[in-house]
């Protein structure tokens, strides 16, 4: 079971996620038409809700190499420099992720130091906030699970 879910983690925050985001849009809507009211909340847990969407649909991107790249360079460059090359790309892209696991981390810590509250609703600000340093880190985590994966396959290749 906790291999099952280091594996698809991401893809069940996610489909939790959209799950609820879609019935919380569908149920203001329906009040907004029937009642003439909607829910002041529901923006900003919608709002939130892609946020947390983004970051974790990141995450099964990493994981499964489908992030964005360019490659027209380095498909061009014999193998031993094109593996180099997607090397520093990848611990660059590490660092780049863990840089703004960081700076998201800073973030949570100055919205939890100065009790901002949400608008709608009215809770803590750091909630929503809270999960994006991890997602950070597991995006990391998935660009170098990937790169050992790729890297395995080509090492059998030869």
């Amino acid at each position: 079971m906790f291999a099952f879910l280091m594996r698809e983690a991401e893809k069940l925050v996610c489909a939790v996620l959209f799950l609820g985001m879609t019935l919380l849009g569908f149920v203001n809507v329906v009040v907004r038409y029937g009642t003439s009211y909607s829910f002041a909340s529901s923006e900003e847990l919608l709002t939130n809700g892609f946020l947390l969407l983004t970051v974790f649909g990141a995450a099964i991107a990493a994981r499964h190499g489908q992030h964005l790249a360019v490659t027209a360079v380095i498909d061009l460059l014999p193998r031993g420099l094109r593996l180099a090359a997607v090397a520093l790309s990848v611990l660059l892209s590490v660092a780049l992720l863990l840089g703004s696991a960081w700076l998201a981390w800073q973030s949570l810590a100055t919205l939890y130091a100065n009790g901002l509250r949400s608008y709608a609703l009215g809770i803590p600000a750091w909630y929503y906030q809270a999960a994006v340093p991890f997602a950070f880190i597991l995006i990391a985590l998935r660009f170098v699970q990937h790169t050992i994966t790729e890297f395995r396959a080509a090492a059998s290749r030869d």
